[in-house]
C-alpha cells in the first residue's frame, strides 16, 4: 500500500446512514449500509471458498490414500501424492505443456474443432504431427516457437521463456539440492 503525504478528503452527508467498521474493538472507519453489506457478502464468499478447498482437500487425500492401499503403497506417502496431483492440476508456467496450453486457449478464441485447428496450425507450418508431439509433452524446436507465436499472438523470445523456464516444483527441487532457498535461486537466475 502507498502512503501519501497529501491530506485525506473526506465526505460526509448527514442526510445518509453509515455503519462503523469495527475490528479488534475498534472502529477504523465508517460506510453506507450498501457497501457493508457488499462487505459481508464478500467475507461470507470468502469463508464458504475456505470451507470449500477444506472440503476438496479431504476428499483428493482420502482418494490418495484409497489408491495407495489399493496399489500396496506405503499410506505416509499420501501428502507425495497429493503436492503430485495438484502440481498437475494447476495450469504450468513454464514447458511444453504451458504452450500446448497456450495453444488451447488460441483454439478456444477461434472457437473450432479439433479438426480445424489442425488445418489453421497446419497453415502456418506446424504440421499435425509436430502438434500432436507438443500436446505429448515432446520438446519444442526454436523454428517451431518462430510458428508457434504467430498462431498464439505472442513473440518468439516470450514463448522462449515460457518454454524454457522453471516451474515451481522444479525450482524447489533445484533449491534443495543446491542447498539454497527458492527465492535466492530465482534472484541468481534473473
Amino acid at each position: 500500500m502507498k502512503q501519501t503525504n497529501q491530506p485525506l478528503h473526506l465526505e460526509f452527508n448527514s442526510d445518509r446512514t453509515y455503519i462503523a467498521i469495527v475490528y479488534e474493538d475498534q472502529e477504523v472507519g465508517f460506510c453506507t449500509p450498501e457497501i457493508a453489506a457488499r462487505i459481508v457478502e464478500t467475507l461470507n464468499e470468502d469463508e464458504q471458498l475456505h470451507e470449500d478447498n477444506d472440503t476438496l482437500t479431504k476428499a483428493l487425500q482420502m482418494a490418495c490414500l484409497d489408491l495407495i492401499r489399493r496399489t500396496g503403497g506405503n499410506p505416509a506417502r499420501v501428502n507425495k501424492l497429493m503436492e503430485r496431483y495438484l502440481e498437475n492440476a494447476k495450469r504450468p508456467e513454464h514447458g511444453t505443456r504451458a504452450i500446448a496450453f497456450l495453444l488451447r486457449d488460441r483454439q478456444r478464441e477461434l472457437d473450432v474443432s479439433d479438426k480445424e485447428f489442425i488445418f489453421f496450425c497446419n497453415s502456418y507450418r506446424l504440421s499435425p504431427q509436430e502438434l500432436r508431439d507438443i500436446y505429448r509433452g515432446k520438446d519444442i524446436t526454436d523454428e517451431q516457437i518462430k510458428v508457434i507465436a504467430r498462431i498464439v499472438g505472442k513473440s518468439a523470445q516470450e514463448l522462449i521463456e515460457i518454454r524454457d523456464g522453471f516451474s515451481n516444483n522444479e525450482m524447489n527441487t533445484l533449491a534443495r539440492i543446491l542447498g539454497t532457498s527458492t527465492q535466492e535461486l530465482t534472484e541468481l537466475l534473473k
